[in-house]
């Protein structure tokens, strides 16, 4: 069994409108670094953005979450920040900025799988939870 490690991580935010303030949670970057590990997981739900602003450009949002990842991966396509070191890279992607793609404060956690980590953080923080309906004088049974 793998020892714990920390890791450090922030989630992934479009906010059409930063004077609105509203916001989507759309992904998760999480950096391990005794693993070595810098990753980002983005999942766009497009109907919901649209709810927000029916007139934001998905193209473009999309487009732009696609780049977080290639930094993440240190991949050429994601520009001259994707050459630098793991925590440079990390450091730069969750800086606080006032744009329509935001991160969260980072939040630090404890785990042996650091992948594993980032897809339960993208499964409760980013999708919808399917919620039971209850009605009115039942159990929810």
């Amino acid at each position: 069994m793998l020892a714990n490690s920390s890791y450090d991580y922030a989630l992934v935010r479009v906010v059409p409108s930063v004077e609105r303030g509203e916001c989507l949670n759309v992904g998760v970057i999480l950096f391990c670094r005794t693993r070595q590990f810098l990753c980002a997981r983005i999942e766009l739900d497009e109907q919901r953005l649209l709810a927000l602003d029916p007139d934001i450009d998905v193209a473009a949002v999309r487009e732009h979450l696609e780049t977080i990842a290639l930094i993440c991966e240190g991949k050429a396509e994601g520009g001259p920040i994707a050459h630098l070191s793991l925590s440079e890279r990390f450091h730069w992607l969750v800086a606080p900025r006032s744009a329509i793609i935001q991160t969260s404060a980072v939040h630090s956690g404890l785990c042996s799988d650091p992948a594993a980590a980032l897809q339960h953080l993208l499964d409760t923080m980013v999708r919808l939870r399917k919620q039971k309906i209850v009605r009115a004088g039942t159990s929810g049974k």
